[in-house]
């Protein structure tokens, strides 16, 4: 049997000797409404309630420090906790990166925050901004670490230079395979950064165990640490459905299975999925490996297509057909891209909007950190076995380079 699974916060609560160089710090904690110990407990309240740590402050990523804000780009604002009387910065209001005054109010940082394991979740790059924060302030940074849902798979076109952006940190593929723990000893080495680092681990966690394969299913209670992340279902597909949020198709926001289908109104999905068969049965069957994918009919009740009746597909690695290291939702996803494309050929399939306030460059192209997916799509010459050669070899180079930076077996 495995041995009980216990987060960096866990442990933090329950050997003080891992504490005792917080005594006399004014500590402050950068957390979300997953960031909750083994029994449910934000961890705001509990650190609060050991009288030997001194909470000077907190800070809330993307989406709020307490998960109020539904959608993406709607801002969280700062406020003073009524409860503490401590002051609650947001990273996601007038500022992304903190500002001198927030980085003044604090000698040690806890960064709580639950991943899902995809470049894209804008946790990471919050991560990111802190540290480079605390190098230039010379704070602390500690990462209670936390599971990455998503396990150790790795896969996706790694981010080109000159695309970072608040949904691209750096130079990684879409779906990264490590912790936030480790993914901050990456950024540390990778921007050279001078900066006084710890990560409390996990204890027991096994990314490769079945059923979970990355989280402890069964074990722990999974809390939505962003409004649209309600399941590990969701956590597995969101490397591929998050390229959505790019599309004019809905991802299924407004239905209660948010980033684990997607439609329109106007495709027909049998044909979609017959299509995607088709293209990849010569040279690419395994992008359609380790789930089963199913016609649906849904109306989303806000969002994109709101009031409208949508015919889709939905990815389900919920059941024991689920194969861990066969599933590949980046590959699936851009599949799906490439049928609708084929089938449709002027469909207007990418979205052109403000994404994350880039305003010049599409969507598609800042989700994915370039625009290469996008013009394999296109291309009605390029075939998915192109597409693997390329993606392969970005994702034995991160393989490569992270593997000094794991800190579990």
């Amino acid at each position: 049997m495995n041995p009980r699974i216990q987060f960096g916060i866990d442990r933090l609560l329950a050997e003080p000797d891992l504490r005792a160089p917080l005594v006399g710090k004014r500590v402050a904690l950068l957390a979300h409404p997953a960031s909750v110990t083994v029994d449910l407990t934000h961890s705001l309240d509990a650190l609060a309630a050991l009288p030997e740590i001194r909470l000077s402050a907190a800070f809330g990523p993307q989406h709020g420090l307490r998960g109020d804000k539904q959608d993406n780009m709607v801002e969280s604002p700062d406020f003073l906790d009524p409860q503490l009387g401590i002051p609650i910065f947001s990273l996601y209001g007038e500022v992304r990166q903190p500002t001198d005054a927030m980085m003044a109010t604090f000698d040690v940082l806890l960064v709580d925050l639950q991943d899902l394991g995809c470049r894209i979740y804008t946790f990471i790059t919050t991560l990111r901004y802190v540290l480079e924060a605390a190098a230039k302030h010379g704070k602390s940074v500690w990462v209670l670490d936390r599971p990455n849902p998503a396990g150790r798979p790795i896969e996706g076109l790694t981010l080109r230079a000159g695309w970072e952006s608040f949904v691209g940190a750096g130079a990684m593929p879409m779906r990264h395979g490590l912790t936030m723990g480790e993914l901050g000893h990456w950024f540390i080495a990778t921007l050279k950064l001078d900066v006084d680092y710890q990560v409390i681990t996990m204890q027991g966690w096994q990314p490769d165990a079945a059923p979970g394969h990355g989280w402890p299913l069964g074990e722990r209670t999974w809390i939505n640490p962003s409004p649209n992340a309600p399941n590990l279902w969701m956590a597995r597909a969101y490397a591929g459905t998050v390229m959505l949020e790019g599309t004019t198709l809905s991802e299924g926001r407004g239905t209660t299975r948010p980033l684990e289908i997607f439609g329109a109104p106007d495709i027909d999905a049998r044909a979609v999925l017959n299509e995607m068969r088709r293209l990849v049965e010569n040279s690419a069957p395994h992008w359609l490996a380790g789930c089963k994918l199913r016609e649906i009919w849904f109306e989303p009740t806000f969002h994109k297509h709101a009031g409208k009746l949508c015919n889709g597909l939905q990815i389900h690695v919920e059941d024991s057909s689920y194969e861990h290291a066969a599933f590949l939702p980046w590959r699936l996803q851009a599949l799906a891209f490439k049928a609708i494309r084929q089938l449709y050929p002027d469909y207007p399939l990418w979205r052109d909007f403000a994404y994350e306030y880039e305003h010049e460059r599409l969507a598609i192209d800042l989700i994915n950190g370039s625009p290469l997916l996008r013009e394999w799509v296109d291309d009605p010459a390029a075939t998915p076995d192109q597409l693997d050669t390329l993606t392969l070899t970005d994702e034995a180079a991160w393989r490569a380079e992270t593997k000094h930076f794991l800190l579990y077996n």
